[in-house]
């Protein structure tokens, strides 16, 4: 069986899902190699119960700098928004780069009961159970070995996580104080290579964001997707694995139809996202994001600070 096939429900995938990843880049760091287990079918008769004259809608949520402001803060005006649309009788999930351990307990604070959730930036798919907890449906995994090796080399004083999926980190370097480097573990950064990864996180603190975008297109990354962040961070996940590629699948599970999704996000990981959100449906950007995400997505709605989520999502169907 190939490297690049992947298991849902048990049964194996050929290759992608019909998303493009943007910044599929050239050094090889191993197959992306999925493994799910149970349950992760869908279909519309078991979605929410809309009213006759509302068509459900599918609608991904980016976390950081969409739904929550940076110092934290979900307002209440979102939550409130978040929670209209769900009982309206769309499909409102969560679409993240965060870990599972750091999403789920968003949706409580949400009040939001989705038959989904995606993280790692695509590369985990969590299916809610009939006890109300989730469980990992679909999982990508990849060696990061080579595609270490090669940003260690252009990189010198750069910091490195990897992500298992579990959401431990194995840390190798500085890392600001946060969630991630809390649970981390910090290794030796040869002890990094070999391992089983979601997700590698490279920072270079030494790097303003157009020179690390540079240094990162010098590199010529393939067989990997990756996303630049806001400063110098770089998401590196198993090759052509995004947002979108996890969104389309759960799309397809759910049975609804590309003209009826939207997606709402702010950082360059969200890109694809927002294309694949674009082509039928909906892809809203937030005030604040940069001019590559703005040009991703088909419209554009107020910033984190002035609740731009709320508002694009007070725009559907009821």
């Amino acid at each position: 069986m190939s490297a690049h096939e992947r298991f849902v429900d048990g049964s194996a995938q050929g290759g992608g899902s019909g998303a493009g990843a943007s910044g599929s880049g050239s050094v090889a760091a191993g197959g992306a190699v999925a493994g799910a287990t149970g349950g992760a079918t869908g279909g519309a008769a078991d979605g929410a119960a809309t009213s006759p004259r509302t068509k459900r809608w599918l609608v991904a949520l980016d976390v950081d700098g969409t739904t929550m402001r940076e110092d934290g803060v979900i307002t209440d005006t979102v939550i409130d928004a978040v929670r209209d649309a769900e009982a309206a009788g769309h499909e409102v999930m969560l679409s993240t780069g965060r870990s599972e351990g750091m999403t789920i307990p968003l949706l409580e604070r949400l009040g939001l009961r989705s038959k989904y959730v995606v993280c790692a930036n695509g590369a985990l798919t969590l299916a809610r159970q009939d006890d109300g907890s989730y469980r990992r449906v679909h999982v990508e995994r990849f060696d990061p070995t080579e595609v270490l090796q090669v940003i260690h080399g252009a990189l010198a004083n750069a910091a490195f996580g990897v992500e298992d999926e579990t959401g431990h980190f194995l840390l190798s370097g500085n890392f600001p104080d946060d969630t991630m480097t809390v649970a981390g573990e910090h290794v030796p950064f040869e002890q990094l290579l070999g391992t089983e990864a979601t997700r590698v996180v490279v920072i270079s603190p030494g790097h303003d964001t157009e020179d690390f975008l540079q240094v990162v297109e010098r590199m010529g990354l393939q067989k990997v997707s990756y996303s630049v962040g806001w400063t110098s961070w770089l998401d590196i996940a198993p090759e052509g694995v995004t947002k979108a590629t996890a969104m389309e699948r759960v799309r397809e599970w759910l049975d609804i139809p590309r003209s009826r999704v939207m997606a709402a996000g702010d950082g360059r990981n969200d890109i694809d996202m927002l294309r694949w959100a674009s082509t039928s449906g909906r892809g809203v950007v937030m005030g604040q994001a940069p001019d590559d995400v703005v040009d991703a997505g088909n419209e554009l709605t107020g910033g984190v600070t002035d609740d731009g989520l709320a508002a694009a999502l007070d725009a559907l169907p009821r």
